[in-house]
């Protein structure tokens, strides 16, 4: 297991023993820290103690006691927002699609390629860790600053925020240059992705 703390996190379930094994041998040899587990019970159990770092959940779809569209449901209903991706045989696709209609994250159908798992749990992770990067720098905005960035997702001009907030068209340009430098974007572009959760602050890492 890595004991790097800033490794993503999988929560592995499948409840055939050989294959979670295998897997747990193929992410932890690329990078992940891995916590595997025979049933979606036992995942619940241990997510009530789990650490904080870019995690996803990797499951099966059919398990016996708990099936993983069971345990997608048991998560949404807890507000667990893990991204969650199933590994399921063919005969189970359809269950899988409506699954990913539900909010999972993405479906690998077995025998599958372990880079192609590699690569999707890596797309996942990142994504939560950018997320969680943006959700950060967002925080540090003083209350005027996230007053000008909502006005300025909101696609207003300078002119337009400063008659809005009641201030002048300097300090409007002031607060934009400062939010942007919190925000580490180098463009109007940029602020607008970063504000709506899609891109991570310019040079901020995942890894």
């Amino acid at each position: 297991m890595m004991s790097d703390d800033h490794a993503a996190h999988v929560f592995l379930v499948d409840d055939n023993d050989e294959f979670r094994e295998s897997t747990r041998w193929l992410l932890e040899d690329a990078g992940f820290l891995v916590s595997d587990f025979a049933g979606g019970a036992d995942l619940l159990r241990e997510l009530d103690r789990a650490a904080t770092q870019p995690a996803c959940i990797v499951s099966d779809v059919r398990m016996p006691q708990m099936s993983g569209i069971e345990l997608q449901q048991e998560l949404k209903r807890r507000n667990v927002e893990l991204p969650l991706v199933f590994v399921t045989a063919h005969a189970d696709v359809p269950l899988a699609v409506e699954a990913m209609r539900n909010g999972a994250a993405n479906f690998i159908e077995k025998p599958f390629d372990p880079l192609m798992l590699v690569h999707a749990l890596r797309t996942v992770t990142d994504r939560t860790a950018a997320s969680a990067a943006n959700a950060a720098a967002i925080e540090k905005l003083t209350p005027r600053e996230r007053q000008v960035l909502e006005l300025v997702v909101a696609g207003k001009l300078n002119k337009t925020i400063a008659d809005v907030l009641g201030i002048s068209i300097k300090t409007v340009e002031l607060h934009r240059s400062n939010l942007m430098q919190k925000l580490g974007a180098r463009n109007v572009a940029e602020v607008i992705r970063i504000a709506l959760g899609h891109e991570q602050p310019h040079g901020a890492s995942t890894r």
